[in-house]
């Protein structure tokens, strides 16, 4: 039983990686313009009541957007340490069971480090 991924396989997780990485980067830059936003939303004429709602919500929205951004700022994090795993020649090895992740598991969650065996353990 192999123990490593083919060079041809490593390539393949990597520019998965790769665009995932981008696209969460990008996705990171939305969230933390939307929420670091405090443009005003033109609420001035309402009347004060409306104004208090709006101002709730739009905190509530604020607190959610840094949620999100902070899962995202894990999730490049995380796609990061992929990207190591391949350079150090340990990507797709599973860290509990030290068998190799199936390959279908790696290219929808190309940062895992758990096979599907040791995740259901869990």
């Amino acid at each position: 039983m192999k123990m490593k991924y083919s060079e041809e396989d490593l390539k393949e997780f990597k520019e998965i990686i790769d665009k995932k990485k981008t696209r969460a980067q990008a996705d990171l830059v939305l969230l933390n313009a939307a929420y670091k936003n405090d443009a005003d939303n033109g609420t001035d004429d309402t009347s004060p009541s409306f104004k208090s709602f709006d101002e709730g919500s739009e905190v509530m929205n604020k607190e959610a957007n840094v949620q999100l951004a902070i899962r995202q700022e894990k999730f490049i994090r995380d796609l990061s340490n992929a990207l190591l795993r391949i350079e150090n020649g340990t990507y797709g090895v599973c860290r509990v069971t030290g068998k190799l992740i199936q390959k279908e598991r790696l290219r929808l969650v190309p940062h895992a480090t758990l096979s599907i065996e040791a995740k259901r353990k869990q």
